[in-house]
């Protein structure tokens, strides 16, 4: 339930010392915490948010991080000085009482720094933006790979480690699956032919699914701390320049593979039609996208990333649309109780765009990865 004004201007006003709050108004699009924009007269404006402690049951850790990584990326900026372009950081501001958050009952809230002169895109549509936002990330992920993971704590104990979400489908397909041999039951949006399609999309691609998390045990993949959210919206633009400036929705930081944030960037970007389309067989993986965004990455990237990383770049690539789909087919086929729904079938309906944005991918597998040999022959 929205709080009153006059309450969000009460709380709003713990974090911003003797200045007189004078609005506080929604912000964003999040449907997760709640978010808002705090403005005054005497005042830098700055972020309010009340965090959703269902979707983050300990965010004493989710906090912890937002300071361990603004520490780090603070003490980067200083010794860089002028040496790169602008770079900013939402900052943690405590509350009037010293502390870097306030709870009240059961509600927790935060303030963060409001980067100003600044848009976001929904979707790419130039070669340009897209170059952008994979420096964004890039940057994001250079200034931040020599943090010790062991000072992040894992807030989302399981996020994209695919393997386990194929378990939790076939876990789902012994009980929801049970009514037929393909898979389909008979209740609202439930659809055999599709699922049943689905059901073999998933199967043929069961096997190489870990193909990630196996490199990692081998020790070809390092952890290091992800964004792990990593959507075009959240890479913010110079509102003059067009220069990607900042990475923001910091609260899925953790340790990870910078892979599951590269796939998951370009799974975001380079689908021109969206994750919401019904055009199912329009929908495709845009190549020259792909390049931009990857050269934008790679020109601050290239300075940590191995050889051994640039291995597994195609896998990462065709694994998170295949991630995402069977996250959603799995959701489809207990019932829809993770994702929100508009009507029956909708997450069948996004779990075959996925699917279908992972065939784009594999079908042009040797275009790809004569692309990434050729970015990484650059570096």
């Amino acid at each position: 339930m929205a709080e009153p004004a006059s309450e969000l201007i009460r709380i709003a006003s713990t974090f911003c010392g003797p200045h007189p709050v004078q609005t506080v108004s929604p912000l964003g699009n999040g449907n997760i915490n709640s978010t808002y924009l705090v403005e005054g007269e005497a005042m830098e404006p700055f972020v309010l948010q009340r965090l959703n402690t269902t979707v983050f049951p300990q965010p004493e850790l989710v906090m912890g991080n937002l300071l361990a990584i603004s520490r780090h990326v603070e003490g980067r900026l200083r010794r860089e000085a002028a040496a790169e372009p602008r770079w900013e950081l939402p900052r943690v501001l405590p509350s009037t009482g010293g502390t870097p958050w306030l709870v009240e009952g059961e509600a927790f809230w935060r303030a963060i720094s409001f980067v100003p002169a600044t848009t976001s895109l929904d979707a790419l549509e130039t070669p340009t933006q897209a170059r952008e936002v994979g420096y964004g990330l890039g940057r994001f992920h250079e200034l931040l790979h020599d943090l010790p993971c062991e000072q992040l704590a894992d807030t989302l104990e399981g996020f994209h480690i695919t393997p386990g979400y194929l378990a939790h489908y076939q876990a789902v397909c012994a009980t929801a699956c049970s009514k037929g041999a393909s898979g389909a039951g008979d209740g609202p949006g439930r659809d055999p032919d599709r699922e049943t399609w689905a059901h073999h999309f998933v199967a043929e691609r069961a096997e190489w699914a870990g193909v990630l998390e196996t490199a990692k045990a081998r020790g070809e993949l390092p952890l290091r701390p992800i964004h792990g959210d990593p959507k075009v919206n959240n890479v913010l633009l110079d509102a003059a320049t067009g220069q990607a400036v900042a990475l923001v929705d910091l609260d899925t930081v953790k340790p990870g593979l910078v892979h599951y944030d590269i796939g998951d960037c370009l799974r975001s970007g380079c689908n021109p039609l969206g994750e919401e389309t019904s055009d199912l067989e329009k929908v495709h993986f845009d190549l020259g996208l792909c390049e931009a965004l990857l050269e934008g990455y790679g020109a601050v990237a290239h300075r940590f990333l191995s050889p051994a990383d640039h291995r597994y770049l195609y896998d990462a690539i065709r694994l998170l649309s295949f991630e995402l789909g069977l996250r959603f087919f799995t959701d489809h086929l207990a019932g829809n109780v993770y994702f929100h729904t508009q009507r029956p079938g909708h997450n069948l309906d996004r779990a075959l765009v996925q699917f279908q944005l992972a065939a784009s991918i594999e079908a042009q597998e040797g275009e790809l990865r004569r692309l990434l040999a050729r970015l990484q022959e650059k570096r």
